[in-house]
């Protein structure tokens, strides 16, 4: 019996060595934290300077990484992408969910138009994301869009209610105006146009002061191919 006992204590070293295995993992757990954070910081700066546009491997030599790395944390530079943007849509979502109880709504939707036109016109990847070109791998993105559509809509809603603002603008008129200044800002003059100042034109067309609804007589002049109508 004396053996056994002796036996049954020589048969415990074995679970013990089997406790190193967790010890060393550790690390490695620590290590990949390390690197999804900087893939996550280097996609940010890729994303906003160059948008969707920019390719994986250049993600990955920014963060320091090798291709192989990027893609054990995401599975495709869509999704990357889309980490990145549906934090910074939902934050402005939250900044409009705010606004909506602002005291005056005028200035409310005045304050969300600046900044989403000034978000959108430093940020190329919101640029991308507001555009809906619906290249993302999922359906995040075009919900986020809408949410963000949405309460545009309570704030414009609101704005009307008040009398600040024209009755016959929709939000479909007011989510084109703000993504076409912004791509309008980044594909003709770079950026380098006032956002503050286009804003102030946009906000002038919005406002009851102005003489009445858009009509084809109060436009420009029409262009037929080459040639300008009088």
């Amino acid at each position: 019996m004396a053996n056994t006992g002796k036996t049954s204590k020589s048969n415990e070293a074995p679970p013990r060595k089997a406790e190193r295995p967790p010890r060393l993992s550790g690390p490695l757990r620590s290590d990949a934290q390390r690197n999804r954070a900087r893939v996550l910081k280097a996609a940010q700066e890729a994303f906003a300077s160059e948008g969707l546009a920019v390719p994986l491997d250049e993600i990955a030599r920014r963060a320091g990484v090798g291709s192989g790395t990027v893609y054990r944390h995401f599975s495709s530079k869509e999704v990357l992408f889309e980490t990145i943007v549906l934090g910074r849509l939902q934050q402005l979502v939250d900044q409009a969910d705010a606004l909506v109880h602002a005291d005056d709504p005028a200035e409310a939707l005045l304050t969300f138009l600046s900044l989403t036109i000034e978000e959108g016109s430093v940020r190329k990847d919101m640029m991308d994301a507001l555009a809906g070109d619906d290249i993302e791998p999922s359906a995040a993105v075009p919900q986020a869009r809408l949410h963000l559509r949405r309460v545009t809509g309570k704030l414009l809603f609101q704005a009307q209610q008040a009398g600040a603002v024209r009755d016959d603008i929709s939000v479909a008129d007011l989510m084109a105006l703000i993504t076409g200044l912004i791509l309008a800002r980044h594909r003709n003059d770079g950026g380098r146009a006032g956002p503050q100042r286009v804003l102030g034109v946009v906000w002038d067309g919005l406002r009851t002061s102005f003489p009445g609804p858009i009509t084809p007589s109060l436009l420009s002049p029409r262009v037929d191919g080459d040639r300008a109508e009088p």
